[in-house]
């Protein structure tokens, strides 16, 4: 005969279920056995079940972010960390301060800088005032621009002669010299010169950044470019490291990044699954299809890009680029469908998204229906079109709510394609209204923050959280039950996990949240304060 008892109770707070709020409920094993009124629950109780009481508390499903760089944020903290939307002369106390703890001729490396918060497109004599002799080299918010000195550049072996690769380009001043600024994979280039950090290190910062993930109560989440920060072998090292030891606490996609330029990358993918275990599944692909459409216009646009920026081809680049061929990605995506493996695109402009779901069409049309979710990711702009296929062709949009409220970034993207477009940045609302599967992504360490509840809110405010005169896209604003459902349903059927979390109810797995207030009961722009108290994977207590 079975043990009557469970193993934890969970009563006296608000449980959300999808008929309803309850009282408390049960778990055993791991999985959710009851849901409740107190006095339910509480006959599960045995001699050794442990009884939380949440004095008034609320309890939610986990949370997921299907897309984040884990390893790039940890790695991030122990860098020239430059606070997002400082100004030039802050930019640059920061950077010295950095440089004056560096041995002679050490790499400073670091970031966050947007042009619209400097005031001006930088260069490298404006880093070379402050680092003279030690190479430095920026990343931008965005992550596909860098901003490098003369001493980085020599490091590199890149002067007046070095063309622009393929994909990517160096911008140049009226002589022809590179100015410092590298977009795409030119900032590859130039990044590909400077230490990768070692071993332990991406190790301690992988396990860092898995704690302050489940601080937040994320309970799943997606690995969008496995190698991002220290290569993809070494990163694949650490997951498998950490996960062999117990420290991998939540579910994890991995997504491997796919080039044709990159005949590695074949390799890796064949041998994916030497690094699957329990809670990871490196069984997805990540294709860059083009940059960001900022003051870079690396996004591959429909419509041209507004006015013209200094160092720049207006005539070449006037809709940005588009990193593969059509028909090189639609048969690529195809094979990936073939062989089972999820795609998922790096799509910021419209024509990235349309080609896109254009290879998605054509693995349909090749391979028939299949279980593999494609996903979109990132979607600033979309025709309105190609919203309406997407569901269509089983196609997922993964957005990032992280993004879209008032900052340097959102500056940045309103002066590069005009008032008109950004009326549509990040169409959520079209999305969801043309049943598309839509789905949220951070993109952190792209934003400050991994916090999901700031992204709950300002999906419905578009506004900076805690709510403020400026909005951006606030035609595109959603409910806060759409919201929520953003992170947990939609999310768990992006993971093809739908039957096991995401929902709260008798059979589900206990991947649980405990937190400080009811998000849909306190005032709108509150949200964005929630604190986690406890969180829960597989009824194990992972975070207090």
């Amino acid at each position: 005969m079975s043990d009557p008892y469970v193993d934890t109770i969970l009563v006296g707070g608000q449980v959300r279920t999808e008929s309803g709020w309850a009282e408390g409920l049960a778990v055993r094993a791991g999985v959710i056995e009851a849901v409740g009124g107190r006095e339910e629950v509480l006959r599960r109780r045995g001699p050794d079940t442990r009884v939380l009481e949440l004095d008034g508390s609320t309890v939610l499903p986990g949370l997921h972010d299907l897309h984040v760089h884990p390893i790039y944020a940890g790695v991030r903290e122990r860098r020239c960390k430059v606070p997002q939307g400082s100004n030039l002369s802050d930019t640059l106390r920061i950077v010295a301060e950095h440089v004056s703890r560096a041995a002679p001729g050490a790499w400073v490396l670091g970031g966050q800088w947007d042009t619209s918060a400097l005031g001006a497109a930088p260069d490298r004599t404006v880093l070379d005032a402050v680092a003279p002799r030690n190479p430095v080299l920026l990343e931008d918010t965005s992550g596909h621009s860098s901003w490098a000195n003369s001493a980085a550049l020599a490091a590199a072996g890149i002067g007046p002669g070095t063309p622009d690769p393929a994909g990517g380009h160096f911008e140049r001043d009226a002589a022809g010299h590179p100015s410092g600024i590298q977009r795409e994979t030119a900032a590859d280039l130039l990044a590909a010169s400077a230490p990768k950090p070692a071993d332990d290190e991406v190790e301690a910062a992988l396990e860092w950044a898995l704690g302050e993930m489940l601080s937040y109560g994320i309970t799943s989440f997606t690995e969008a470019a496995v190698g991002f920060t220290a290569g993809t072998r070494a990163e694949l090292r650490a997951y498998t490291r950490l996960a062999a030891r117990g420290a991998v606490k939540q579910r994890v996609r991995l997504c491997l990044v796919w080039s044709p330029y990159d005949p590695e990358c074949e390799e890796v993918i064949a041998t994916r699954n030497r690094y699957a275990s329990g809670r990871l599944a490196p069984d997805c692909v990540k294709i860059f299809l083009d940059g960001v459409p900022t003051d870079s216009r690396t996004a591959a646009m429909i419509e041209p890009y507004q006015g013209s920026v200094e160092g720049q081809d207006d005539e070449r680049r006037g809709h940005g680029l588009l990193a593969i061929a059509p028909a090189v990605l639609d048969r690529a995506v195809t094979r990936f469908d073939r062989m089972g493996i999820t795609v998922k695109f790096h799509a910021a402009g419209d024509a990235a998204v349309r080609a896109a779901l254009d290879a998605v069409e054509a693995a349909r049309a090749a391979n028939g229906p299949g279980p593999c979710m494609h996903n979109v990711g990132h979607c600033t702009f979309v025709a309105k079109t190609d919203i309406e296929r997407a569901a269509r062709i089983g196609a997922t949009f993964e957005v990032s709510p992280y993004l879209w409220r008032p900052s340097p970034i959102c500056s940045d993207i309103a002066a590069a394609v005009g008032p008109a477009a950004v009326e549509r940045v990040w169409p959520v609302r079209e999305m969801i209204e043309g049943r598309a599967l839509v789905v949220p992504g951070s993109d952190w360490c792209v934003v400050p923050s991994v916090n999901p509840w700031a992204a709950i809110e300002t999906l419905v405010t578009r506004q900076e959280p805690g709510g403020g005169a400026d909005s951006f896209g606030a035609s595109q604003a959603i409910t806060l039950d759409q919201a929520f459902d953003l992170f947990t349903v939609n999310s768990a059927r992006q993971e093809g996990m739908a039957h096991l979390v995401g929902r709260i109810e008798r059979g589900m797995l206990a991947d649980i949240i405990v937190v400080d207030r009811n998000p849909f009961e306190v005032p709108l722009t509150q949200v964005h304060r929630t604190g986690v108290e406890f969180t829960f994977v597989n009824g194990e207590q992972v975070y207090r």
